[in-house]
Protein backbone atom coordinates (compact mmCIF):
# COMPACT_ATOMS: atom_id res chain seq x y z
CA UNK A 1 0.00 0.00 0.00
CA UNK A 2 1.33 3.30 -0.91
CA UNK A 3 1.35 6.27 1.84
CA UNK A 4 1.88 9.94 1.59
CA UNK A 5 3.42 9.73 5.04
CA UNK A 6 6.71 9.69 5.13
CA UNK A 7 7.85 8.16 9.25
CA UNK A 8 7.45 4.44 9.41
CA UNK A 9 9.01 3.45 12.76
CA UNK A 10 9.12 -0.66 12.79
CA UNK A 11 8.03 -1.75 16.27
CA UNK A 12 6.40 -4.27 18.74
CA UNK A 13 3.35 -3.69 20.39
CA UNK A 14 3.65 -3.48 24.32
CA UNK A 15 0.01 -2.98 25.45
CA UNK A 16 -3.47 -3.10 24.00
CA UNK A 17 -6.08 -1.30 26.16
CA UNK A 18 -9.53 -1.56 24.86
CA UNK A 19 -12.52 0.92 25.90
CA UNK A 20 -15.97 1.34 24.90
CA UNK A 21 -15.16 3.11 21.52
CA UNK A 22 -11.60 3.50 21.36
CA UNK A 23 -8.13 1.53 21.60
CA UNK A 24 -4.86 2.82 23.35
CA UNK A 25 -2.00 0.76 21.55
CA UNK A 26 0.89 0.82 23.04
CA UNK A 27 4.13 0.37 20.61
CA UNK A 28 7.79 0.02 21.53
CA UNK A 29 10.27 1.20 19.04
CA UNK A 30 13.84 0.66 20.30
CA UNK A 31 13.87 2.44 23.68
CA UNK A 32 10.85 4.57 22.80
CA UNK A 33 7.14 3.81 23.38
CA UNK A 34 4.19 5.40 21.10
CA UNK A 35 1.16 5.62 21.94
CA UNK A 36 -1.77 5.76 19.46
CA UNK A 37 -5.85 6.22 19.88
CA UNK A 38 -7.65 4.31 16.94
CA UNK A 39 -11.04 3.20 17.51
CA UNK A 40 -11.71 -0.43 19.28
CA UNK A 41 -13.38 -1.70 15.57
CA UNK A 42 -10.43 -0.76 14.06
CA UNK A 43 -8.10 -2.79 16.87
CA UNK A 44 -10.33 -5.29 16.51
CA UNK A 45 -10.09 -5.84 12.89
CA UNK A 46 -6.46 -5.71 12.56
CA UNK A 47 -6.76 -8.25 15.66
CA UNK A 48 -3.66 -6.63 17.35
CA UNK A 49 -2.64 -8.38 20.51
CA UNK A 50 0.32 -7.70 22.76
CA UNK A 51 3.70 -8.73 20.48
CA UNK A 52 2.55 -8.04 17.46
CA UNK A 53 5.38 -6.52 14.72
CA UNK A 54 3.55 -3.69 13.57
CA UNK A 55 4.36 -0.29 12.04
CA UNK A 56 3.44 2.91 13.42
CA UNK A 57 3.48 5.54 10.69
CA UNK A 58 3.23 9.29 11.43
CA UNK A 59 2.15 11.86 9.33
CA UNK A 60 2.61 15.20 10.93
CA UNK A 61 2.14 19.08 10.68
CA UNK A 62 4.59 19.44 12.98
CA UNK A 63 7.07 17.80 14.67
CA UNK A 64 9.59 18.58 17.50
CA UNK A 65 13.18 18.08 17.23
CA UNK A 66 15.02 18.59 20.57
CA UNK A 67 18.75 18.79 21.21
CA UNK A 68 20.36 17.25 24.64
Amino acid sequence: MALSARNHLKGEVSEVLLGTVTALITVRVGNNLIESVITKRSAEELKLRKGDKVRAVIKATEVMIEKD
